[in-house]
């Protein structure tokens, strides 16, 4: 059986977030993740460095939301890596379960930037982790922390300390 019309079959719903990104009240910019089967150990529950690649992934999404793309930064010569990193564990997060990151950019001191972080349930009841992150600015050709953040990194953090 032949027929003219490509192919129009799709895949049925998965369930996925959409819409996975907005900015909440306080200055929040909330990322939705669902545990899969590979952030998990084998009891089912997330694993705890999975909560480290989801922080991660709202900094980067919320970053590019101001007009930050990491790859921008590295044309610039410009890396943030992460200098210090504290999480605490409230509660796990088990597979299957879609949960909100929450991330925002706290203060910056200097070079450093410090981001706070909660992943919490998606009806705000339940929260699994908080965390704080700090980066500093690193020149990538020298390998030497910045003495000041360049010129169009630094006007747009004043874009996520005006939200």
């Amino acid at each position: 059986m032949t027929n003219d019309q490509p192919d129009q079959r799709q895949l049925p719903p998965t369930g996925a977030i959409q819409n996975p990104l907005h900015v909440s009240p306080g200055n929040w910019f909330d990322y939705l993740v669902r545990a899969q089967p590979h952030h998990t150990d084998y009891a089912g529950i997330v694993w705890h460095g999975s909560y480290v690649a989801w922080m991660e992934e709202a900094r980067v999404e919320c970053l590019r939301s101001i007009g930050i793309e990491f790859a921008d930064l590295v044309a610039l010569g410009c890396d943030l890596p992460v200098v210090e990193l504290s999480i605490r564990y409230h509660q796990p997060v088990q597979m299957g379960m879609a949960a909100v990151v929450r991330s925002r950019m706290a203060d910056t001191e200097g070079v450093r930037i410090n981001w706070d972080y909660q992943i919490q349930s998606t009806d705000g009841q339940e929260l699994f982790a908080t965390a704080r992150v700090a980066l500093v600015a690193v020149d990538r050709d020298k390998g030497k922390v910045m003495r000041q953040l360049p010129p169009v990194v630094k006007e747009a953090l004043v874009k996520l300390s005006a939200r």
